[in-house]
């Protein structure tokens, strides 16, 4: 019997995308000696993705679905696809078609070899994103490797082909606030990456803004580093000492040169310099602890509404 490759698709208003992602992977489908598992993760989407999913599954028996009760996220769709894997492989990729079917082929060939498992892809070009995007994303990369405890490759995709026993490490991972990308490399085991080129969207438009990134790459740092509590120490502790160096030249100007050290418009911009840094530090802490407090609901990581499967999360 062929072992069964799980394919896990996070769905967000992809109602055009999800027809031909489907048609692309069942050509590369030929090509590979495995039975495929198709667990599609409708994220409370608000255009007709659930429907394109029912009847997809309908008409094939090895596509399965999993709506949520609404938006969770994308790391919760992740979750909760590679929590209903059955797979003695698993593959996570995006519907959209940015992430190459045909490179299944040479990752299944990659990961025959004893010492690998798992094989990742990583985009060597951004063309087509806007320069802006572009920068933000190497500068993160760059940040986060130099701060974080789990090092990240530049231009690395969720699109990975992985065993069993990595996806089961990653599995006892049930942290609520999750970043996939630092989760895949903190468990550890023997990781490769094939390089390809970046491509567009086959239909749709994606539902990740600037802004939405910056917050996401935002929690990546918080969740594998406390390099910005640090900081936040450091800049109190350096205002600190500043503070009191100015203090004692005052008052040595004072007691020397009778120097009143008159000002009030410098008095105000010091004072708001000084709430400015302790709001900023005040900033950093809170971030982490609502992190704790999410933590500590213990609150479900998704919620389902409707699936064709049967299997407890």
């Amino acid at each position: 019997m062929n072992d069964v490759l799980s394919i896990v698709v996070p769905c967000f208003n992809e109602q055009e995308s999800i027809p031909l992602f489907f048609e692309a992977v069942e050509r590369v489908r030929l090509q590979l000696p495995l039975t495929f598992e198709y667990i599609f993760v409708d994220d409370g989407s608000h255009d007709q993705t659930l429907a394109e999913l029912r009847a997809l599954a309908s008409a094939h028996a090895d596509v399965h679905y999993l709506s949520f009760s609404r938006n969770f996220g994308k790391e919760a769709a992740l979750y909760a696809g590679l929590s209903h894997a059955h797979g003695d492989y698993v593959t996570v990729m995006d519907v959209d078609l940015q992430d190459p079917p045909e490179l299944l082929v040479k990752m299944y060939q990659k990961i025959q070899a004893p010492e690998i498992d798992c094989v990742g892809t990583r985009r060597v070009t951004r063309t087509g994103e806007p320069k802006i995007r572009t920068f933000f994303a190497k500068l993160f990369y760059k940040i986060i490797n130099r701060i974080g405890q789990t090092e990240m490759v530049d231009g690395a995709r969720d699109f990975r082909l992985m065993t069993r026993p990595m996806l089961d490490a990653i599995l006892e991972l049930k942290e609520v606030n999750r970043f996939s990308k630092g989760l895949f490399t903190w468990v550890g085991f023997n990781m490769v990456y094939l390089e390809y080129e970046n491509r567009e969207r086959v239909a749709g438009t994606t539902s990740w803004s600037f802004w939405k990134l910056f917050a996401y790459s935002i929690d990546g740092i918080v969740n594998f580093s406390d390099a910005p509590l640090n900081i936040a120490s450091f800049v109190g502790a350096f205002s600190c000492v500043a503070s009191a160096i100015a203090m004692l030249i005052i008052i040595f100007r004072t007691i020397f040169y009778g120097d009143p050290t008159s000002g009030w418009p410098s008095l105000v911009c010091i004072f708001l310099f000084i709430g400015g840094i302790q709001l900023l530090c005040l900033g950093i802490i809170g971030k982490y602890i609502g992190k704790i407090f999410t933590e500590t609901k213990k609150r479900p990581i998704y919620v389902v509404r409707e699936t064709d499967q049967s299997k407890n999360k």
